[in-house]
């Protein structure tokens, strides 16, 4: 599979990381807007070829992916271009800067018949299904609450504070303890109540957001560009609780039962960066013909954008192209 990639900042040379001690796939190809920061990236990580624009990257017919690793502000304009083009795209969270980009995206890709998925790559972790079979496994008894927080001192970076570029912490971190409580509790979702702090650009810099589900479970869910948290989610039930380190990237999990005592833990599977999961999601899904990756549907994708999309609106944080 030859991997083109959109970008060259951090996400992209972390994805650039991930492709070269992969099987199966090949670094075909990357684009910025600047022909030499591509050809430098090509050089550094080994891609043989390089593009001073996005749409000549898009026009290779021998490019079978297309990983978009630009800002959210761009992702809708970037992916679009990719499925008229007829690429398959993983598209890096937040998928786009709103539910209704979003939607658009899905329609055309349907219409096409063209693969595309959003890039959150906690969905696609080994150990992430692993907290579902813990808690299976019943030794917590019923989950009834859970309580997860991201956050880093990001808030200096021009992606974070410009409305412009769908800044902001909810579509940077807040997506990830979103993402977590909907893997472990669902989607019947009864009330929201939230709040969040804003700096002079009008984005959200801290947030907190709690999640009532009908059948009275609730999750707590905190994320900040101001502060480094411990990252923890915590999975609570009537015998016990789960504790997952770094819901950005799950490490380990410890289940403590009785008197608070830890009875048993379960390590993260060896990685190269985590982000080989979603590119191996991808190979099967194009194997299989599939539009979609059954580990983030499009309408779990759809529902995510439409949420966050609420809680905005709720906080009067808009973006240029709302």
């Amino acid at each position: 599979m030859k991997v083109g990639i959109l970008a060259t900042g951090w996400i992209a040379e972390k994805m650039a990381i991930t492709l070269r001690h992969m099987t199966g796939v090949e670094m075909y190809a990357v684009a910025s807007r600047s022909l030499e920061k591509a050809k430098d990236f090509a050089k550094k990580w080994g891609f043989t070829h390089f593009y001073g624009s996005y749409e000549d990257l898009i026009a290779n017919d021998q490019v079978d992916l297309v990983y978009i690793a630009t800002p959210h502000s761009e992702h809708y304009d970037n992916a679009r271009l990719c499925l008229l083009k007829g690429k398959p795209v993983l598209c890096e969270k937040a998928f786009t800067g709103n539910a209704r980009q979003a939607e658009e995206l899905l329609n055309l890709a349907k219409e096409k018949n063209i693969f595309i998925a959003e890039a959150i790559w906690t969905r696609y972790m080994p150990l992430s299904k692993t907290i579902n079979e813990v808690i299976a496994s019943g030794i917590i008894g019923e989950p009834k609450m859970l309580t997860a927080n991201l956050g880093y001192p990001n808030v200096h970076l021009e992606r974070i504070r410009e409305p412009k570029l769908a800044g902001g912490t909810l579509l940077d971190l807040g997506i990830y303890p979103l993402n977590f409580a909907s893997m472990v509790f669902g989607t019947d979702i009864k009330e929201i109540v939230s709040s969040c702090v804003k700096i002079d650009t009008g984005v959200d810099v801290q947030n907190s957001i709690t999640l009532i589900f009908n059948d009275g479970k609730m999750a707590v869910l905190n994320s900040t560009v101001l502060a480094k948290t411990d990252r923890q989610g915590v999975i609570s039930g009537e015998k016990g609780h789960i504790i997952v380190e770094n819901v950005n990237n799950p490490q380990r999990i410890t289940v403590v039962t009785g008197d608070y005592e830890m009875v048993a833990q379960y390590d993260c599977p060896p990685q190269i960066t985590g982000y080989e999961y979603q590119v191996y999601a991808v190979m099967e899904a194009l194997e299989n013909g599939w539009i979609e990756s059954p580990d983030m549907p499009h309408a779990e994708t759809l529902r995510m954008m439409r949420l966050m999309d609420g809680l905005r609106k709720e906080w009067g944080v808009h973006y240029p192209f709302d």
